[in-house]
C-alpha cells in the first residue's frame, strides 16, 4: 500500500465472523450546491460477485462511479474498504487500495504495443544498477498469459494497441487490474460501445474476475445483460436507491420491467449461456 494510501482517514475494521465487504456504503451522500446527487446510499460490495448498477439518466449512476474510483469526495456517511473508513484524495489513492476503474471511455496508448500498454509504468526488469534493463522476454510472456485468464487468447503481444477490438481492449484493462493485484473492479458501462460478439468476450472476461474473487461493479442501462451478470442488482433512482435484489428475487424480465425498458439480448444470452452453463443454472 503507498504513503498516500496511509494518509487516507482510517479507523478500525469490524472484528465480527460476518464476512466484510471488499467496499462498503454507509449512507453515503454528494451534494452539487444544494442538489443530493447521492442520497443516503447505502451498499455492500462482496468477494466473488458482482453487483449491477442500474439507473437511468440523473438517477446518480456517474457519481457513484466518481466516489468509488477517487474521482469524487462524499460529503456525509462512510465509505468503508474491507471495513476501514476511508475518504479517498485521488483516483491514484483508489487504486492503491485495490480499486480498478475501468472507464466508458477506455484509454489506450495506440501507437505501443499490448504489452507496453499492460505494464505501462511499471515494467519489468532484470539485472541491478547500473545494469538493470527492461525485461522484455518478461513483459510478453507475463501479458499473453494474464490476458489468456480472461479468456483472450492467441494474442500477439507485439501488435499495436489500436488493433485490439473494443471487447479486447477492456479485457486488457481487466486483465491488467487482476495482474496487479485489484480487490474491486468498477467497469463503467462496457457493453455500450460493442457488438455482441465482442459483448460475449468481455462477458466472460467480467465471469473471470467475480471466479478470482473480485467484487465486480458493472454499471450499466441494460436490466438484460445485468441479469445475465449479476449476483446482486442495486437500483438508484433520484440520487437515492430504489432497491437492492438478487437474481433470487427477480427474473430478467421483472428487472427489464423495473427499468421501464432494455432491449433483447437472446443471442448474447445464448452464446454466453453455451461458453458457461452455470449461468442458466443461477
Amino acid at each position: 500500500m503507498s504513503s498516500e494510501a496511509h494518509s487516507a482517514d482510517a479507523g478500525t475494521g469490524s472484528s465480527s465472523s460476518v464476512p466484510v465487504p471488499v467496499v462498503e456504503l454507509r449512507g453515503v451522500t454528494v451534494r452539487h450546491g444544494n442538489i443530493a446527487a447521492l442520497n443516503r446510499v447505502s451498499a455492500s460490495l462482496m468477494a466473488g460477485e458482482i453487483t449491477c448498477v442500474l439507473g437511468e439518466n440523473g438517477s446518480g449512476k456517474s457519481t457513484l462511479v466518481a466516489v468509488l474510483s477517487g474521482l469524487r469526495r462524499h460529503d456525509e456517511g462512510e465509505l468503508r474498504i474491507e471495513g476501514t473508513p476511508m475518504r479517498f484524495r485521488s483516483v491514484s489513492q483508489a487504486r492503491a487500495l485495490g480499486i480498478a476503474t475501468i472507464w466508458q471511455d477506455l484509454a489506450v496508448a495506440p501507437l505501443l504495443s499490448v504489452w507496453r500498454n499492460f505494464f505501462l509504468g511499471v515494467e519489468p526488469t532484470r539485472g541491478v544498477w547500473p545494469l538493470r534493463r527492461l525485461d522484455i522476454a518478461a513483459a510478453r510472456e507475463t501479458t499473453v498469459r494474464a490476458m489468456a485468464r480472461v479468456g483472450v487468447t492467441a494474442l500477439d503481444p507485439e501488435q499495436p494497441a489500436s488493433s485490439l477490438k473494443a471487447g479486447e481492449r477492456q479485457s486488457l484493462a481487466v486483465a491488467r487490474a487482476l495482474h496487479f493485484g485489484a480487490r474491486a473492479l468498477l467497469i463503467d458501462e462496457p457493453v455500450t460501445p460493442m457488438t455482441m460478439a465482442r459483448q460475449v468476450l468481455f462477458g466472460q472476461t467480467i465471469l473471470a474476475a467475480r471466479s478470482q474473487g473480485l467484487a465486480v461493479v458493472v454499471v450499466t442501462n441494460n436490466p438484460r445483460y445485468a441479469h445475465l451478470i449479476g449476483d446482486r442488482f442495486l437500483l438508484l433512482a433520484h440520487g437515492q436507491v430504489a432497491g437492492i435484489l438478487t437474481r433470487e428475487d427477480v427474473d430478467a424480465d421483472d428487472l427489464t420491467a423495473l427499468m421501464a425498458g432494455g432491449e433483447q439480448l437472446t443471442t448474447l444470452t445464448d452464446a454466453l449461456t453455451e461458453l458457461h452453463p452455470e449461468l442458466g443454472k443461477r
